[in-house]
């Protein structure tokens, strides 16, 4: 008990430390911008004070801004998998006598793969074969002298039910024989042959991997807080880095169970797979279109800039002498996706966006471009 208690109490430190740590981070960093303000502000005063002009103008290139389509992309790497992917296994335990496929091989559905050693069956159907031949001959002598009259109807019926049991035992041996086979459950590719010939196996082992490729998917799996915004017909890009192609489809298949390990779920693309380009297992970077925006603002990330947690940007304001100055605008940031972050509000069409020179630059301070 005191172990697990001071292990519970030294946890409690840890993650305590570590919220102190962040805490003091985030204070830095708010006392950091306080601080260029007040720097600036100063400088400003010591250069009035000094006679010194503070309408030095600034060289900046601007931007009108234009209203657009905007669109976000979960980017994640999924594989390519047949539609029909079975991995086969044989039904009964044994030792593989003959292997009759190739890795790389075209098989047909019900084709035997291999053979597992049925040298005792055989070898028990053959006692039987002759037992049955003695026992069908003892029943037709019965079977005669039993329509003349002769002999008893226990003989009879006895004889009878040697044969039909002889018959039904060879019968079952014969079932037993051919589950010693182990066939291609659908038309396909052999992809994987992890056996051998002389090497032990059982059901639930895998023997072959079967690959029907004529139709094909990509599956990729999704994180769960994703699973409220993805569903069937979702529009995705699909990029193949082996084959240099993009392509753009649907979601097939979207799942509703949550893997309780990783916390994802699969979602599958059917694709063509007519010129036989796509191969199992191949690389397929993702992009699906969970968030879309119609005729709104779009700057690029890198001219917003932060103080004191808020996001602002420099535009330049036309003046009553047809000058321009710098004004420092609040915004309000939605989703940002390669480079480029939507704007909700704060600016509007028409605006000029200051994109080069708006690091330098104050606000109200006098611009040239």
């Amino acid at each position: 008990m005191k172990k697990i208690l001071f292990i519970a109490i030294a946890g409690l430190m840890i993650i305590s430390c570590s919220s102190d740590k962040k805490s003091k981070l985030e204070k830095l960093k708010k006392q950091q911008d306080e601080i260029s303000e007040q720097i600036k502000s100063l400088e400003k005063e010591i250069a009035k004070d000094e006679g010194k002009s503070i309408d030095k103008v600034a060289e900046v290139a601007v931007t009108d801004l234009k209203k657009s389509n905007f669109d976000h992309y979960l980017e994640v790497q999924g594989k390519i998998d047949g539609d029909e992917n079975v991995m086969v296994s044989p039904k009964m335990i044994g030792v593989i006598t003959s292997i009759y496929v190739n890795e790389g091989q075209t098989v047909k559905k019900g084709q035997v793969l291999a053979q597992i050693d049925d040298a005792v069956l055989r070898q028990s159907i053959a006692t039987l074969d002759s037992s049955l031949s003695f026992a069908t001959s003892l029943y037709n002598k019965q079977k005669r002298l039993w329509e003349q009259k002769i002999g008893s109807e226990v003989q009879y019926l006895s004889a009878k039910n040697n044969k039909e049991n002889l018959e039904n035992n060879i019968k079952s041996l014969k079932e037993q024989m051919d589950m010693d086979k182990i066939l291609a459950p659908i038309n396909g590719t052999i992809e994987d042959m992890p056996i051998k010939v002389g090497q032990a196996v059982a059901p639930g082992a895998i023997a072959f991997r079967v690959v029907n490729l004529s139709n094909v998917k990509v599956v990729a799996d999704i994180a769960e807080a994703y699973s409220a915004k993805l569903k069937k017909g979702n529009e995705v890009n699909i990029n193949f880095p082996d084959l240099d192609k993009e392509i753009t489809s649907k979601i097939s298949f979207s799942s509703k169970f949550i893997n309780p390990t990783n916390r994802t779920f699969s979602v599958e693309i059917a694709l063509d797979n007519d010129d036989e380009s796509y191969r199992a297992n191949m690389i397929a970077v993702v992009k699906i279109n969970d968030y879309h925006a119609d005729s709104t603002i779009i700057v690029p990330i890198n001219v917003i800039q932060k103080l004191n947690g808020d996001d602002y940007i420099y535009i330049a304001e036309k003046k009553s002498d047809n000058k321009y100055a710098a004004k420092k605008v609040k915004v309000k940031i939605g989703q940002i996706y390669n480079g480029y972050a939507e704007v909700l509000n704060g600016l509007k069409e028409g605006d000029k966006l200051i994109t080069v020179g708006y690091q330098n630059i104050e606000d109200g301070q006098l611009l040239k471009f």
